[in-house]
């Protein structure tokens, strides 16, 4: 994708938006092609960290034994071990699922945590992925697990071949958003089985604008 060709659809993007009072996101789409999304093979499902924070707020909760409990207090929740016993019911992970977007686990307690929030958390895409960085140890750095995860976007296809995510927002700077646009085009590339040939039509667009090819 050539970036002369994303700066155009940035700058249309920007002139035909219209003022709102909060700070807009911009959404990157991408319609695919020659892809069942029936077969696994054909499935996107890829985390991309950005250069630049999309500036949307992602809430962590954090699945973890004593030991790693105070460390753990940076994220937005801290669930330990013990407490597990207070999820037995489907409707309580269901709420907690809600809330939450992205949930790290222990990995000396990965077993107590598929058995308790597995058939909840899995079918939703939200269980502690180790390709993800979403597997922790004591002796990580919490802050820094924090940060990436705030820089990071999932590209996933759902019951269609359409692939959504935020990438930016209106305030940031064209030289940002395009930065983000190219790291979450090339990783959407590598992520499809014929790369580009997979790729039908891509725009952008803010929350309440319309869709820009690029």
């Amino acid at each position: 994708m050539n970036s002369n060709q994303v700066k155009k659809a940035i700058e249309e993007l920007r002139k035909n938006s219209k003022k709102r009072n909060f700070d807009q996101s911009i959404d990157f789409i991408a319609n695919l092609a020659d892809v069942n999304i029936k077969k696994a093979e054909d499935n996107v499902d890829a985390f991309v960290t950005l250069h630049n924070s999309s500036g949307s707020k992602t809430r962590i909760c954090a699945l973890v034994g004593k030991d790693l409990k105070d460390k753990a207090k940076v994220f937005d929740k801290v669930i330990t071990d013990d407490q597990f016993e207070n999820y037995k019911s489907k409707n309580e992970i269901k709420k907690l699922s809600k809330s939450y977007s992205i949930f790290l686990a222990q990995a000396s307690i990965m077993g107590k945590v598929a058995t308790t929030f597995g058939k909840v958390l899995g079918p939703k895409g939200k269980m502690p992925n180790p390709k993800a960085g979403h597997v922790i140890t004591p002796d990580m750095d919490m802050e820094k697990i924090k940060n990436k995860i705030q820089s990071t976007i999932r590209l996933k296809t759902k019951n269609e071949p359409i692939v959504k995510a935020s990438i930016g927002k209106e305030s940031m700077t064209d030289e940002q958003l395009i930065d983000n646009f190219n790291t979450t085009y090339n990783a959407l590339v590598h992520a499809l089985p014929k790369e580009e040939n997979n790729i039908n039509t891509v725009y952008i667009k803010t929350t309440m604008g319309k869709p820009i090819k690029v």
